[in-house]
């Protein structure tokens, strides 16, 4: 076995103090491998995530529709979704996390309806996205009053 991964080794031995060993007074040790390969899974998931954004990016520089349509996919809401189910296996935690994207896609609409309409009237760029990203936080703000209320109704 490599040495430098040899889990006898003390360097891969982290000591972990959790509410529940400290009134017992005890410390548990944690192997730093397992945390190394945490980190590596979340680099993983950014460096997939990212390429997707930055395909539709380059795709639609040369052509709109298409990048438009790479973008439109609810590529961010499919990897998250995936990614709480591998990370959980509680498909009642995936249900209840896509009905609540479902609640704030409609919100997030208003920034696709204001931008190219106040683009359109000769507004700036930064002032377009600026009033269409404010008016969607406000909107997201009434989208979750609504979905907090509908599903604690239920």
């Amino acid at each position: 076995m490599n040495e430098l991964y040899d889990r006898e080794k003390p360097f891969f031995k982290l000591l972990k103090l959790s509410n529940s060993n400290i009134i017992k007074g005890k410390l548990e040790l944690v192997d730093t491998y397992s945390h190394i390969m945490n980190w590596l899974d979340l680099v993983i998931r950014g460096i997939f995530s990212g390429t997707i954004v930055v395909i539709a990016s380059e795709v639609a520089k040369r052509t709109a529709i298409f990048g438009a349509l790479i973008t439109s996919i609810p590529i961010v809401s499919v990897l998250s979704l995936t990614w709480v189910y591998e990370d959980t296996k509680d498909t009642a935690q995936v249900a209840d996390f896509a009905e609540s994207i479902l609640w704030l896609v409609l919100p997030s609409t208003l920034l696709f309806i204001l931008l190219p309409y106040l683009l359109r009237q000769g507004w700036s760029f930064e002032n377009s996205m600026l009033t269409g990203i404010t008016a969607t936080i406000l909107a997201y703000g009434m989208g979750i009053l609504l979905a907090t209320s509908f599903i604690n109704s239920n």
